[in-house]
């Protein structure tokens, strides 16, 4: 098979609906975007999220979208390796599995078994289950980890409907992470203070070589920086940093397309909420699988080391890329704005 892209389906030309949503509201609204696909109706989206044997770097191409409801768990305790910006009880969710983008050395290659995209469209069945956790304890949540919300906004509107919930929960602070650049987002979404959206943030040299179909870094900065000035809390997240040969120059790079941008906008990095740093980390068991699948791909085949499960950097290059970064940022904001893993 010629790997051109112009070999393969557009995404989405196929959907699969559980029959059990068939006729749920949100499922007719989706499928009125796409009146020329195959709609093909299914009894539970692991028969085919799950089958064995899938190629998901041939399916993440053309891209099937699956329509199901989601049972069971709906939140799980935060991972060790992912930040919780001095939160107690943080969770995440996933109201979305896979993401449209496709960066070489993202864990959800690793992680699930397919290439298709999963939207579970029970979202009320989420705020309630919430609103149950909520009488108890308050609770950080990450609700765009397993999948870029944001970046599906136009298709589904989940960015606007979490923030309207989490605008009547005190106890709730909700992140929603992305790599999108759509500045119309901002138009539908209600601003609340307790809902901050995290831009995830690269040097474009590092976009080109490992973050295929992600906007550009001048496109997020400038999407991250008109939300702030609407008044929405707005993260950076310099993470994962990922090791290029010119990693330095790339990173000074980036930041001073940040300082052009802040000072166009006559504000400074002072107004975000704060930011994150952090370099590659991964489990192994995630990454024995994303280099079977993706054997090409330098940011996965670096010779990574083994700490307690996790690959990362050797740690004398780990600490001076973080630190770098760090004592360049602290020239820009406040230093208690700024967390590390």
């Amino acid at each position: 098979m010629n790997s051109g892209d112009t070999y393969f389906n557009p995404k989405f030309t196929h959907i699969y609906v559980e029959n059990r949503v068939r006729n749920h509201p949100r499922v007719e609204e989706i499928l009125s975007y796409f009146p020329h696909s195959r709609v093909v109706f299914i009894d539970h989206y692991k028969d085919v999220f799950n089958r064995r044997g899938q190629e998901i770097v041939t399916q993440h191409r053309s891209q099937c979208l699956i329509l199901a409801a989601k049972e069971g768990t709906l939140f799980y305790e935060g991972a060790p390796v992912c930040q919780d910006f001095g939160n107690e009880n943080f969770y995440y969710c996933s109201t979305m599995m896979n993401c449209v983008f496709d960066c070489s050395y993202c864990y959800l290659k690793g992680m699930y078994p397919s290439g298709h995209l999963v939207v579970f469209v029970n979202l009320e069945d989420y705020f309630e289950a919430l609103d149950d956790f909520l009488l108890e304890k308050s609770m950080y949540l990450c609700v765009s980890y397993d999948a870029d919300l944001l970046a599906l906004e136009s298709l589904c509107g989940y960015g606007r409907l979490w923030a309207e919930y989490a605008s009547t929960r005190e106890n709730l602070k909700i992140e929603i992470r992305t790599k999108s650049a759509n500045p119309r987002m901002w138009e539908g979404i209600p601003r609340a203070g307790n809902v901050i959206y995290a831009f995830t943030l690269a040097p474009q040299q590092m976009i080109d070589a490992c973050e295929q179909g992600t906007p550009s870094a001048g496109a997020r900065i400038a999407c991250a920086l008109e939300g702030l000035a609407l008044g929405f809390p707005v993260r950076l997240c310099f993470d994962p940093m990922l090791y290029l040969p010119t990693w330095r120059q790339d990173y000074e790079g980036l930041l001073a397309e940040l300082d052009a941008a802040f000072s166009r906008k006559g504000m400074s990095m002072q107004a975000l909420s704060d930011v994150s740093v952090g370099t590659f980390r991964i489990s192994q068991d995630y990454m024995k699988k994303i280099r079977r699948t993706l054997p090409g791909a330098p940011a996965v085949q670096f010779p990574y080391v083994n700490v307690g499960g996790v690959y990362q950097y050797p740690s004398e290059l780990l600490d001076t890329m973080e630190q770098f970064l760090i004592s360049e940022l602290e020239k820009r904001m406040d230093g208690h704005k700024i967390f590390h893993e």
